[in-house]
């Protein structure tokens, strides 16, 4: 099993940009909200490319040239709809020639508290040996990002494999390291508690209706 890699463990950069996300005044600014996932984004991706393959390539200068180390491959950033938008073109800054995958699940109600993940698109590359990037803003039981990995595993077997994400509880991370123990996870903060209707806390809210607004029903 690997050992989660977690932003906010020193002082950093992301954590003043993770006091402004969580921040219900500044959360009132939408494009600010989604800018500030996006910058989350970019800077796990740099932490992420620490982890992946390189291979020399010979650099051709106005003066010279020389041997650098360049991505092995292109990795495959998949994004759960919506929330993980933003936070995909800020890995797309890092890894700008990537290929993508888009899966819609969400949460569906069934009586009371209780839901089940549903997983109604999928759009994906051949995965078949591909290193696979998974992104969901927010990790609250970890049951969506494991439901995503799971179906998109139907379209290839990925050799590598990365969640990451902005912030996650608890559960949710010991729920992902059980049922992918393989996958490397990236995160910005893990908080303790979960609400009854699995909202991490303190959390930040809902990610995606403070990027895009809210969903029709609510």
């Amino acid at each position: 099993m690997n050992r989660p890699v977690i932003m906010t463990e020193r002082p950093s950069a992301f954590s003043h940009v993770m006091a402004q996300m969580r921040d219900v005044e500044v959360q009132k600014d939408r494009m600010r909200f989604r800018f500030n996932l996006e910058r989350c984004g970019e800077m796990i991706a740099y932490e992420v490319s620490r982890r992946l393959g390189y291979v020399e390539r010979n650099v051709i200068t106005p003066l010279g040239e020389i041997f650098v180390p360049v991505f092995e491959e292109r990795p495959v950033i998949g994004a759960i709809l919506r929330a993980a938008l933003p936070m995909q073109q800020g890995f797309l800054r890092i890894f700008d020639d990537a290929d993508n995958a888009f899966v819609s699940a969400y949460r569906k109600h069934t009586s009371g508290d209780k839901f089940v993940i549903q997983v109604d698109y999928i759009s994906t590359p051949d995965l078949e040996n591909r290193t696979l990037i998974l992104l969901d803003p927010m990790m609250a039981t970890g049951k969506t990002i494991v439901l995503a990995y799971r179906e998109l595993s139907r379209f290839g077997n990925p050799k590598q494999t990365f969640f990451c994400g902005v912030i996650a509880s608890e559960e949710g991370m010991e729920h992902m390291q059980r049922n992918v123990p393989e996958a490397q996870i990236f995160v910005g903060a893990v908080d303790n508690e979960l609400t009854a209707k699995s909202y991490i806390v303190p959390g930040l809210g809902d990610a995606g209706d403070l990027a895009f607004g809210s969903k029709y029903g609510e």
